[in-house]
């Protein structure tokens, strides 16, 4: 029988890997190694869909296996063998399994067979590596040679270990992870892996599929096994140890360190291996997760119990530590503190200095609680010690600087005079400047491609229009064809983009770059002619959403239908600044040259171009735009002498699920916006922009703009209401649903201008309560952006808080830190206006984390010298009892009482 690749080929066809063994083995070593090329060249000829089924024919299986095994058995060298396993369309090679692969490899050297093992390691991908370690293993144990030690190779390993692929469960009855772990022949070269390496501690937070008791085991069994493993003798303690505190002392994230804090707990160290570890426990005491941070007070305590902590090492990690968020940390860390300057009385003052570091800290009852700690001993300290610590206390916040001043005998201090204003915020940055050749312009167009911003979109836009018709399409086709051809699924309609702003881009490229053979579909011309004469798009017949952002999807289908029949130098509706705003006198001097050079603007970008302009014109700008006698000249000067867009009508509407519709409800109830124009005609396309009618029930994961937020707020820069009542459903649910997109335009809103309606200050409110943290960072700086602006803004935040956190249909304990991060960048008589108006709601309806806003409140009211009078907060705070909530409201009252 004559080895060839085309007797190879058809029996790896049929997914016959036995067949293509036994060929292999009846013919001799100088006959497999003649055949080497031929089955090289095969193999590069081969399709990366090979995979899929062969040639495609019935009953074609997986050839990949079999040619695997074709080249173990026929390649020369393991660097050849090697080099073509790695190869993209050999991806699936490894479904052969080890028993097929060894078979085979025995017919070569064990040298050859681990050096083989050893080059497929060193190439080993992350993702591929678990598929592909059973074999690599096998060749390497064959060939007597250890695996490389990198990050993926422990990968690798880890993931079989862990969950073997299924095909050798199946066939196999596999040992409990136990066994297999101890009998694993890689255990002591590449379990330190685990340690070493810091991207692997997540792999082994996943857990593991356990086939003995058949169910998913938590990551805290493979630490115990491990634990074992020490106490049996067969992993060295002192090594494990070393590589537990180590990798604990490099951090990252909580949950790829818990593995290895919950190996620390199995460990169990003892007095001398705690003490040993002394300075790297107290380096993780301040900085590190606070579950770590937790179990390095534990050991430091156990070492000073036992007498063997150095003072000096316990004051160093005393201070960061003492403004750590975690407050039970804190607290454990004050109590410590006190008992060590009982027990050092000659040293008290410099203990007792380290804990007036707690007067930093965010929370009121954390300083309140190191005050009275210092308090308890400060007659014994000396007058130097008593100054300093008065010092420290300046910082104290709420009713607390009282307290101080009576402790250290000083006067109060009487606050700020005048609270510094928030700066003015600055003004929003100018446009990319426009595009000036072809070649940039397809540059930017494969950037659109991978990532689609209105910025883009609108410097496209404009580039094609005006180098269309600066270098005519001979000048465009060598630059922007390749483009389309790169991209047909993008530019040419297909079933599935026919509403896509790309297909219309690639329409109308293709105009520009060959007007004689332009072809337009009949629904976009449709479409657009529709929105000619009655500003309406989507609908029957029409791909084009009715949303503000297919107003760009119009626009651009407008050009489209434009281009190569109205020859133009310039649009009109490219915007002035990266908000979407547009400079009145830059509209007038584009009318101008419009009608200098005898050329009417295209109806939909016109209007889009009056709907950016500002709410306010200088008066020059108007008086000039009243010598234009253009029709959209004259339109142009009516607009600004009219006023622009009326603001329009933004009311509140509450979603509450029908009966019929309450078991697949997302939530039990939804503050959204209705939204109606203030005036009859005007603009085309302003009806249907400026109307909204809610549903009646809350809808289930909103998405319509969570990829096009820039879009929509560049429509209506100058009504950032009214977009805001198009996106406040997202908004809702990134806080009621936890949804993580949406939040993103929220701070593009507040960068808009225009009244703050219900809309803006319930998605201002909603993503304050964000489940995330990204949305509530992204919620903070649009609250300090409209903090900065003078439009008031915050008593319909405060209104809105009190809405939804009353009956939780916002957690207020989300909320609190948030108006903290604003409250600590500059924005405190923003976030009392909103405390102000929120609190008498929540007084009353007392939501989970109203000790917490109050604890808020106290400290920003003593920065702003508040003297409001809070409805319900007398009640609260005359209330017997000792709960926190009365604490905190009696604090509260003392700071606002005169």
């Amino acid at each position: 029988m004559k080895l060839t690749w085309e007797a190879l080929q058809q029996r790896a066809g049929r997914g016959d890997v036995g067949s293509v063994v036994l060929l292999l083995s009846f013919v001799g070593e100088p006959e497999r190694l003649a055949a080497a090329k031929e089955v090289e060249a095969g193999i590069k000829g081969t399709s990366r869909d090979a995979w899929w089924g062969g040639s495609g024919r019935s009953g074609s299986a997986n050839p990949i296996p079999g040619y695997a095994l074709a080249v173990i058995g026929c390649m020369p060298t393991a660097a050849q063998a090697a080099a073509l396993l790695n190869r993209a369309n050999m991806q699936s090679w490894s479904q052969v399994g080890p028993a097929r692969v060894l078979e085979v490899a025995r017919f070569r050297q064990p040298s050859w067979q681990g050096e083989l093992g050893r080059r497929l390691a060193e190439r080993l991908s992350a993702r591929a590596g678990g598929n592909l370690w059973p074999v690599i293993s096998a060749l390497l144990h064959a060939g007597e040679t250890e695996p490389p030690v990198t990050e993926n190779v422990v990968r690798a390993w880890l993931a079989d270990l862990l969950s073997p692929p299924w095909d050798r469960r199946r066939r196999h009855t596999l040992a409990p992870l136990g066994i297999r772990l101890r009998t694993d022949p890689h255990l002591a070269l590449l379990l330190p892996g685990l340690f070493e390496f810091d991207g692997l501690g997540a792999d082994l937070a996943r857990g593991y599929w356990d086939d003995e008791t058949k169910a998913w085991e938590t990551s805290s069994r493979i630490p115990a096994l491990i634990a074992e493993l020490v106490a049996e003798g067969v992993l060295e303690r002192k090594t494990i140890l070393d590589l537990t505190v180590d990798r604990l002392a490099r951090g990252g994230k909580p949950q790829d360190l818990r593995p290895f804090t919950a190996l620390h707990e199995a460990l169990k160290p003892t007095l001398d291996e705690l003490s040993s570890h002394a300075l790297d426990y107290a380096r993780l005491l301040p900085g590190a997760p606070g579950a770590v941070a937790t179990l390095a007070q534990k050991a430091l305590r156990e070492v000073d119990d036992a007498g063997r902590l150095e003072l000096e090492t316990l004051l160093d990690a005393g201070g960061p530590t003492l403004v750590r968020k975690e407050k039970s940390l804190v607290k454990a860390q004050l109590t410590w503190l006190e008992k060590v300057s009982r027990r050092e009385p000659a040293r008290a003052g410099e203990i007792l200095e380290t804990v007036a570091a707690a007067f930093g800290h965010p929370a009121l009852d954390v300083q309140e609680r190191a005050l009275t700690l210092i308090g308890r001993q400060v007659g014994r300290l000396d007058p130097g010690t008593v100054t300093r610590l008065a010092d420290a206390a300046t910082v104290l916040a709420g009713d607390l600087p009282d307290r101080a001043a009576g402790l250290f005998g000083t006067v109060a201090s009487a606050g700020p005079t005048e609270l510094a204003p928030m700066p003015p915020a600055a003004p929003p940055a100018e446009m990319p400047p426009p595009l000036t050749t072809a070649a940039e312009l397809a540059e930017e167009l494969v950037a659109l491609r991978h990532e689609e911003t209105a910025i883009r979109w609108e410097r496209v836009l404009a580039g094609l229009v005006s180098l269309y018709a600066a270098l005519g399409p001979a000048g465009l086709a060598g630059s922007l064809q390749p483009v389309l051809d790169r991209y047909p699924g993008d530019f040419t309609e297909n079933a599935w983009n026919r509403g896509t702003p790309l297909l219309h881009l690639g329409t109308a490229i293709r105009s520009t770059i060959d007007p004689a053979g332009r072809i337009l579909r009949r629904w976009v011309v449709d479409a657009v002619r529709t929105a000619w004469q009655t500003g309406r798009r989507g609908g029957e017949e029409s791909m084009l959403a009715a949303t503000p952002d297919g107003v760009l999807t119009l626009r651009i289908a407008e050009a489209a239908l434009q281009l190569g029949s109205t020859m133009i130098p310039t649009i009109m509706a490219t915007p002035t600044h990266v908000t979407g705003s547009l400079h009145a006198a830059v509209l007038l001097e584009r009318l101008r040259r419009a009608e200098a050079e005898g050329w009417q603007p295209w109806p939909v970008d016109f209007e889009q171009a009056l709907l950016r302009l500002p709410r306010q014109t200088d008066p020059a700008v108007v008086a000039r735009a009243a010598e234009l006698t253009s029709p959209a000249g004259r339109q142009f000067a009516a607009w600004l002498t009219g006023g622009g867009l009326p603001d329009p009508v933004s009311t509140r509407f509450e979603q509450r699920p029908t009966a019929a519709d309450r078991p697949r409800a997302p939530v039990a109830r939804r503050v959204v916006a209705a939204l109606r124009p203030a005036r009859d005609g005007g603009l085309r396309l302003e009806r249907q922009l400026l109307t909204i009618d809610p549903e009646s029930s809350p809808r289930l994961w909103p998405d319509d703009f969570r990829w096009c937020g820039d879009v929509l707020t560049m429509v209506l820069p100058h009504h950032r209401e009214a977009v805001a009542a198009w996106a406040l459903s997202e908004l809702a649910a990134t806080a009621d649903q936890d949804q993580r997109a949406g939040s993103a335009m929220l701070p593009l809103l507040a960068e808009g201008s225009g009244p703050v309606g219900p809309a803006l200050a319930h998605g201002v409110a909603y993503t304050l309560g964000a489940r995330h943290q990204e949305s509530r960072v992204a919620a903070v700086d649009a609250f300090l952006t409209l903090a900065s602006r003078p439009e008031p803004f915050a008593p319909a935040v405060g209104a809105a808080l009190a809405d939804l956190c009353a009956d939780g249909a916002v957690k207020l304990s989300r909320v609190v830190p948030a108006l903290a991060d604003a409250h600590r960048a500059g924005a405190s008589v923003a976030v009392w206006e909103v405390l102000a108006v929120a609190l008498p709601a929540l007084l009353h309806a007392e939501p989970r984390g109203l000790p917490d806003l109050l604890e808020l409140a106290t400290q920003v009211a003593g920065v702003v010298q508040a003297r409001t009078e809070v409805d319900g907060l007398e009640e609260a705070a005359s209330r017997s009892g000792s709960t926190r909530l009365i604490k905190e409201a009696k604090r509260l009252r003392s700071v606002l009482t005169p």
